[in-house]
C-alpha cells in the first residue's frame, strides 16, 4: 500500500510567526498514523521550522533547488545545503518554476538528480495549462514531463520520486479539477510508469496539486490513483491543512 502524503507548499508567504502556530498546532493534535505530513516553507524558515515541528511527525521540505553542488552561483542553494538544514523533500519543477523562471525539462531532470544524489526525495511537478488542455495535449504534455525525467534515471532512482499533477490552470485561480479529471490523468501517469516497470507503478507516490482545499481533499483523496496532495493556500492556514491531513487518513 502507498502511504498517502500531504505536502503544503507555502511558496513565498508565511512567517516565522507561522512557524511557530504550525508547532503548536500540530504538537496538539494526533495526525493518522498512515499519513505522512510536510511543511515545504521559504528557506530562511527552514530550521526555525524543523525546531518547531521537531517533536511531531511533519517533515520539512523545499521549494526547489540548484542542480549545482556548490560555487559560484549567488542566490542559490544547493541539495547539500538543504539536507544540512533539515530538509527530507524538496519540489522540482513546480509550474511556476517552468513558467516564470523558464526551467525546462532538462533543468528540472538536473535538478532531480542533484536532489538524489544528496538523498533527497523529489517531488517532480507535472501539469498542463488550460491552453494545452483546451487543445486536448494533456497526455503529450504532463506524459512527456514525466518521461523526460524517467527515461534519464535507472530503476532504483525512479522508485525514489514522488510525483505531483498540478493543473497549471487550476493552480490560485480558485477553479479545481473534478474528482474524476484529476483521477483520469493520475490513472494516464500511473500507465506511464508501468511501461517501465509495474512494480514501480504500484509504488510510485502520485499527488494532486490543483487548489486542494479541506472541503474537497476527502473527495479527491477517495480516487483510486491520488496517493496524497501538494496544497497551495490552504496549507497557510493551520486548521485547513489539518483537516486535509486528517482526510487522507
Amino acid at each position: 500500500m502507498r502511504m498517502p502524503l500531504i505536502a503544503g507548499n507555502w511558496k513565498m508567504n508565511g512567517s516565522l510567526a507561522l512557524v511557530e502556530e504550525f508547532g503548536r498546532a500540530f504538537a496538539d493534535v494526533s495526525l493518522p498514523v498512515n499519513v505522512e505530513v510536510a511543511l515545504m516553507v521559504p528557506f530562511p524558515f527552514m530550521e526555525a521550522a524543523g525546531r518547531a515541528l521537531g517533536e511531531t511527525s511533519v517533515t520539512v521540505g523545499a521549494q526547489t533547488l540548484s542542480d549545482r553542488p556548490s560555487g559560484a552561483f549567488t542566490g542559490e542553494v544547493s541539495a547539500a545545503m538543504l539536507r544540512e538544514c533539515g530538509s527530507r523533500l524538496v519540489l522540482v519543477g513546480h509550474s511556476e518554476r517552468r513558467i516564470l523562471f523558464g526551467e525546462d525539462d532538462a533543468a528540472v531532470l538536473a535538478r532531480v538528480k542533484a536532489a538524489l544524489a544528496e538523498e533527497l526525495t523529489p517531488v517532480l511537478c507535472v501539469g498542463e495549462t488550460l491552453e494545452e488542455r483546451e487543445a486536448e495535449r494533456i497526455d503529450a504534455v504532463v506524459l512527456g514531463q514525466v518521461e523526460a525525467v524517467f527515461d534519464a534515471l535507472d530503476e532504483a532512482e525512479r522508485i525514489r520520486l514522488v510525483i505531483a499533477y498540478e493543473p497549471v490552470w487550476a493552480i490560485g485561480t480558485g477553479r479545481t479539477a473534478s474528482p474524476d479529471q484529476a483521477q483520469a490523468v493520475h490513472a494516464a501517469i500511473r500507465g506511464c510508469l508501468a511501461r517501465y516497470d509495474e512494480a514501480l507503478a504500484d509504488g510510485v507516490r502520485l499527488l494532486y496539486g490543483g487548489s486542494m482545499k479541506a472541503d474537497n481533499a476527502a473527495e479527491l483523496l477517495a480516487q483510486p490513483d491520488i496517493d496524497g496532495g501538494l496544497v497551495g493556500g490552504a496549507s497557510l492556514k493551520v486548521d485547513d491543512f489539518l483537516a486535509i491531513c486528517q482526510s487522507a487518513g
